[in-house]
């Protein structure tokens, strides 16, 4: 039986405020890529945390490949880039990855030959010579992934580690965690950028206030909804009207900007792929002609828009 990378049950943290997160129970096999989404104030940085072992649950329990959260045991394990982080400016990247090479317990050999892969790999080089004062916000978010992989983790957790980076910058880094999980490593990401945990993750879950609202798989939450575009000639309001009907409120159909050729694109929403044949066919008898058919990929920020829709947030008051 394969021990999960992450697993909790029914984990809580009340800090008496409304703040923290409540029966959070979540299970996280080794080697996926896992997205964590919410708004701000959800709770996604308190779960890190306890995962991490840099606070205590007020109860429930938290194990990384089967140890208990916070022990050496689990720690040995993990790699850590927080939201916030800081590191004294009058000393190198190189220094700053060296003084951590030293926690870790990498030997003096080790440790230099896996200083300087990092740097190329997160596209510091040989600025890891620079003092930090010269550095970049986008620099500085690369260093700290750099200590986060220093010691060659099996899972690492990344609270939000493209938040500081330009496009570039973000899709190297990308790169970076998808290398990682051909790799086999667990990727446990924190973002706001909902278009990198569509491309990097295997599941994901959506907190709000400190309770898992929807968790699944990524694949599986971008078929929930089935979005189709159709290029028609000859369609009126009747047919729009016709084809409600027939479908049902299921099924939304509007209009889109007539072309030169006066044909029209149709933007439908079913509940499933199968019915798009039944709209095909019901076009064709309606006497309209159908030039293109074509899948409108769902995005994960859909899902996150209508899952959260007219709920209340904790945001910016946490």
């Amino acid at each position: 039986m394969t021990i999960p990378a992450i697993e909790t049950n029914r984990l809580t943290k009340d800090y008496g405020d409304g703040r923290g997160c409540r029966d959070v129970t979540l299970t996280i096999e080794d080697g996926e890529a896992f997205g964590f989404l919410g708004p701000n104030g959800a709770g996604k940085s308190t779960i890190v945390k306890m995962l991490t072992g840099l606070i205590q649950p007020t109860s429930g329990k938290a194990q990384i490949f089967g140890y208990a959260s916070g022990t050496i045991e689990a720690r040995r394990r993990m790699g850590y880039l927080p939201e916030l982080f800081r590191y004294p400016d009058w000393l190198t990247g190189d220094e700053v990855l060296a003084f951590h090479a030293k926690l870790c317990e990498l030997d003096r050999v080790m440790a230099k030959r896996r200083i300087h892969q990092l740097l190329d790999e997160v596209g510091i080089g040989s600025r890891g010579r620079d003092r930090l004062k010269g550095y970049s916000k986008g620099m500085q978010q690369r260093l700290g992934l750099a200590c986060a992989l220093l010691g060659n983790p099996d899972i690492v957790f990344l609270d939000e580690p493209a938040s500081a980076l330009d496009p570039v910058g973000r899709h190297e880094v990308r790169e970076l965690l998808a290398r990682l999980r051909s790799q086999g490593k667990t990727i446990f990401l924190n973002s706001h950028l909902l278009e990198d945990v569509e491309l990097l993750c295997d599941k994901v879950a959506l907190l709000n206030n400190g309770k898992v609202l929807a968790e699944g798989r990524v694949s599986e939450v971008l078929r929930m909804q089935s979005n189709w575009r159709i290029r028609v000639n000859g369609y009126t309001p009747f047919a729009l009207e016709k084809i409600k009907q027939l479908l049902g409120v299921n099924a939304v159909i509007q209009s889109g900007t007539a072309a030169v050729d006066e044909s029209v694109w149709l933007e439908v929403e079913l509940e499933d792929d199968e019915q798009i044949s039944l709209v095909n066919y019901l076009l064709i008898e309606l006497g309209l002609t159908i030039y293109e058919v074509g899948k409108t990929k769902s995005r994960l920020d859909e899902w996150f828009l209508q899952a959260v829709s007219g709920l209340e947030h904790r945001g910016e008051r946490r």
